[in-house]
């Protein structure tokens, strides 16, 4: 049992330092661990745990190893208890690396945080950050093509049904920006106004 919780940790604990780009690629990584490569649990019982997983609140991918690290233990013979100390040893094992990588850049940035050299990084990286997230709003609101720059207007007509879809786009865009309202605020706005118009 105790070799098994060593390969829980390595497993998610290599999950978790080289899986980028959020929730969704950590599942397919994690598939790919514990259903393909060691075989510990089945491929419905993974979309099982998926479909719990983005049920619960907090980070899909750390729900999910925290489920599966459970499913491992008990499903070897484990008790619950132990399988209770296997999700907390896929919990740790996932966020770890990015807990390490973290503590070293803000180490850096205390130590590099006066250097001219380190500001100018900084300051070129600002709005390059800036338009990958406006990138990425105007792709999935707007369905702009990445060659050509052309509209998809069936996803525009998707987004933006009628004129009651524009008028909460600009609403809360403007509440964002000049109200300085937060993002739960709008969310929770939105879906009262969304219940009142449609």
């Amino acid at each position: 049992m105790l070799t098994l919780f060593a390969q829980i940790f390595l497993t998610f604990f290599v999950i978790g330092a080289f899986t980028f780009g959020g929730g969704y690629a950590v599942i397919s990584m994690i598939q790919a661990q514990v259903v393909g490569v060691h075989g510990w649990i089945s491929e419905g019982t993974f979309t099982d745990i998926v479909g719990i997983s983005q049920m619960t609140p907090g980070p899909v991918g750390v729900n999910c190893a925290t489920y599966v690290g459970y499913d491992v233990i008990v499903n070897a013979g484990g008790s619950h208890a132990l399988g209770v100390l296997g999700s907390m040893t896929a919990t740790f094992a996932t966020v770890l690396p990015s807990f390490i990588i973290m503590l070293t850049i803000v180490r850096m940035y205390m130590k590099f945080s006066r250097s001219a050299t380190f500001q100018a990084i900084l300051g070129a990286l600002r709005p390059a950050i800036v338009g990958l997230i406006a990138a990425a709003a105007i792709v999935l609101a707007f369905g702009v093509e990445r060659h050509g720059f052309r509209l998809d207007l069936s996803i525009v007509k998707d987004n933006f049904p009628d004129w009651k879809s524009w008028c909460l786009f600009g609403s809360a865009l403007a509440a964002s920006l000049w109200l300085k309202a937060g993002p739960i605020m709008l969310l929770i706005l939105s879906a009262a106004l969304g219940i009142l118009l449609y």
